[in-house]
């Protein structure tokens, strides 16, 4: 095994709640910040800005902005008012630097007092103009990244900065056609700091490892959210209650029967298994332990029994928690899959779920309820959050990787979730739940009821999702005693090369880093204009410095408390105003994300720290989220690192590798592999791995587990793939240490 050397931990965990994400991320290595003032001009006083050079009467040479410590007075200077033409947004024209007629009708009032029009630059980008000195000229077409750069790219001197997947700018940058953020880093010490802090940030932007481009960055990367859980369980947790807790033996007047068995037990039959769990009052940790010589394995006794009903199930799975876990959890048993000392495995939630299929009468008063299903059964970039939660319950890396399917092994090398049998005996077991009813009807046949009524109807049981923007249904969709709310992350086998047994832990995958679109500076556009280069690089060097971090996170001052801040996972954060919270809900219902990006032009691009959502998360959502936070903070929840780790297992693969434009020109001739062939996880893509969840193994050259494995590596060229972006890999470490000497 290749030896690497080590990088130190980069962020501190911490107790205090982390994970609040709507679509997006969060950012842990925050500065303490210093919110600076903006003022002048209302929107509808800004005269829109229009393209040109500077003359001989240019204004003098201004620095940008507010300096940080240590920043050199004169660096990046450019003439105050230059013009920077940015084709740059986030997915649509109501997400973009300017508001849309759409989104801006005959003139909006926002939080700040000021009125704005369709056309207008949106309040951050206002501000920034201000702050800095330069103009911006909206030129984005309203696109997301691939199909914004595909339409500049024959006219890339008509824009300075424009919107790119990685890839796209990575390619085109070593072509020479997008500037080298890393020959400027010296005069961004915002920047600089942010990628030195974080290496597998830098690794994940370096567009080449080799020759005269060796290190270059050609993009700005963007964060939605870092360092941070992203998707989770989330269970209606009143329901659990209903159904487990309380003395005695459960009973209804009404209840169905369970399906007849075909999942079979994952977790151990017989012997013990011993849980490091946080405790129920979170002051510290403790051992659970799993006695399956007193108890049995709970899907091996009711498979035993076969079809039931949903009481006797119901009874089964309370006797099963009081004996396994000799009287742990008391009479509130529920706190096994909702508690703060949650250690619920696959095997439980199969139980659990047959338990909630079987009791439609006692949990809605219907004749039939849904167990796990997806937020939209029609959008196939929901439906692959089935397939990533498989990986979580039978502990299988890649289904949830920051890189197609990809993952560092315990070898130090890239493997691919694809190529493995591992993880088609999760897409079986997930297989076996649905051929229980055990996954909705919606998911398995689309002229069922949509999914994403289940929670407004009271149909639905849990999903793998976000919190924020899901446990705000609890105010919007759910009615008084209803909760729904995120659950702990399973304990299942991972093989992390400690122990040759796998080791029975709590591991997710589901965590951020950089996202796959940026913004690079066009080298025709800026052309040799000292000006616009400056300026452009000063725009990005801003983004990072701890001010404009909050603007591109909150927006300006405007809307947030002066003078008031909170502690959000250590730092001294601000606090959104009043105004502006209830505009929040008023215009986007409690969903932060749309509102900073429709309204406040904020979350588009940089990092955007989750500090502002966190206050727009739901009471329930805190509590769900709070008990996860705790557990990674005490590290019973384990995750990837955003660095080179001593054991490679856990060092987070990057978002993107530096393959050539030759190599991806070859990956992109894999079409079986690509986004638009049989692993897509685009909105109207395809996905073998959700076919086989709905019905199994189907289809020439993938009718088993083997035949599949073999199909990927060699007929579909998996084996060719595998080996470009290994190589990639290998020269990305090799380059980092070489750096790092």
């Amino acid at each position: 095994m290749r030896k690497k050397k080590i990088a130190a931990s980069l962020m501190a965990f911490t107790l205090a709640f982390t994970s609040f994400a709507g679509c997006g991320d969060k950012e842990n290595e925050t500065p303490t910040p210093t919110p600076g003032t903006s003022g002048g001009n209302t929107a509808t006083d800004t005269p829109a800005p229009t393209s040109g050079t500077q003359g001989d009467d240019t204004p003098a040479p201004t620095t940008g902005g507010n300096e940080e410590p240590g920043t050199a007075a004169g660096e990046l200077e450019y003439a105050s008012g230059t013009i920077l033409r940015m084709a740059t947004g986030y997915n649509s024209k109501d997400t973009g630097l300017s508001f849309s007629a759409e989104v801006a009708g005959e003139g909006i009032t926002l939080a700040d007092g000021k009125t704005y029009n369709s056309g207008d630059l949106k309040p951050t980008w206002v501000t920034v103009e201000e702050k800095l000195g330069i103009k911006f000229e909206d030129k984005y077409q309203g696109n997301n990244s691939t199909k914004e750069f595909e339409y500049w790219q024959e006219q890339l001197d008509q824009v300075d900065m424009v919107s790119g997947t990685a890839t796209l700018l990575t390619e085109n940058g070593t072509a020479g056609l997008f500037v080298n953020l890393a020959e400027y880093l010296d005069s961004m010490p915002n920047f600089k700091a942010y990628l030195e802090k974080n290496p597998i940030v830098r690794l994940s932007i370096t567009g080449s490892t080799t020759g005269d481009k060796k290190g270059a960055i050609y993009f700005s990367p963007y964060f939605d959210g870092v360092n941070d859980i992203e998707r989770m369980p989330l269970m209606r947790v009143d329901w659990v209650q209903k159904l487990l807790d309380g003395e005695g033996t459960f009973s209804a007047a009404s209840s169905g029967t369970t399906a007849a068995p075909v999942y079979e037990p994952y977790m151990p039959t017989s012997g013990k298994v011993e849980i490091d769990v946080v405790k129920k009052d979170a002051s510290g940790t403790e051992k659970v332990t799993k006695d399956y010589d007193a108890a049995g394995n709970i899907i091996a006794n009711m498979n035993a029994k076969g079809s039931m009903s949903g009481v006797d199930a119901v009874n089964m799975l309370r006797e099963y928690i009081d004996k396994a876990y000799n009287g742990y959890y008391g009479t509130t048993r529920s706190d096994l899959f909702v508690g703060q000392n949650a250690a619920w495995d696959a095997d439980e939630l199969v139980a659990l779920l047959r338990c909630v299929v079987a009791n439609a009468q006692t949990l809605n008063g219907t004749d039939s309820v849904q167990g796990l299903f997806s937020r939209e059964d029609n959008n196939n970039q929901r439906r692959v959050d089935v397939f990533r939660f498989a990986g979580s319950l039978f502990g299988v890396r890649g289904l949830e990787s920051r890189q197609d399917y990809l993952y560092v092994g315990t070898d130090g090398q890239l493997h691919d979730a694809r190529q493995e049998m591992d993880t088609y005996v999760a897409l079986e077991r997930m297989n076996a739940m649905a051929k229980e009813g055990l996954i909705s009807k919606a998911y398995l046949d689309s002229s069922e009821e949509s999914s994403s009524t289940y929670l407004e109807n009271d149909n639905g049981f849990m999903h793998y999702d976000y919190n924020q923007t899901q446990t705000v249904l609890n105010a919007t969709k759910l009615q008084e005693g209803e909760k729904y709310m995120a659950a702990m992350v399973p304990v299942a086998r991972w093989y992390d090369g400690t122990n040759e047994e796998g080791v029975y832990m709590r591991f997710t995958e589901s965590w951020r880093s950089v996202k796959t679109d940026g913004w690079g500076i066009s080298v025709k556009g800026v052309g040799s204009d000292t000006n616009k280069l400056n300026a452009a690089l000063k725009l990005i060097d801003y983004a990072y410095s701890p001010e404009g971090q909050i603007l591109m996170s909150y927006g300006p001052d405007a809307f947030i408390k002066q003078g008031e801040t909170f502690k959000f996972n250590g730092e001294d954060m601000p606090v959104i105003s009043d105004a502006t919270y209830a505009e929040l809900w008023e215009k986007a219902s409690g969903n932060y994300t749309n509102y900073a990006r429709k309204y406040l032009g904020s979350t588009l691009s940089f990092v955007k720290s989750q500090a502002f959502e966190y206050q727009c998360t739901h009471e329930v959502g805190r509590e769900g989220a709070g008990y996860i936070s705790n557990a990674i903070g005490f590290g019973t929840i384990k995750h990837p690192e955003l660095a080179l780790t001593e054991n490679s297992w856990y060092t987070s693969v990057p978002t993107v590798l530096p393959n050539t434009k030759v190599e991806n020109d070859l990956i992109s001739g894999f079409t079986e592999l690509g986004s638009k062939g049989r692993f897509g996880q685009n909105k109207d893509g395809q996905n073998l791995f959700v076919d086989i969840i709905c019905g199994g193994y189907t289809g020439e050259g993938t009718s088993s587990a083997a035949e599949t494995v073999d199909t990927v590596i060699n007929a579909w060229s998996g084996k060719q793939y595998l080996t470009l972006k290994g190589g990639a890999w290998t020269k990305l470490v090799d380059y980092y240490n070489e750096v790092n000497n």
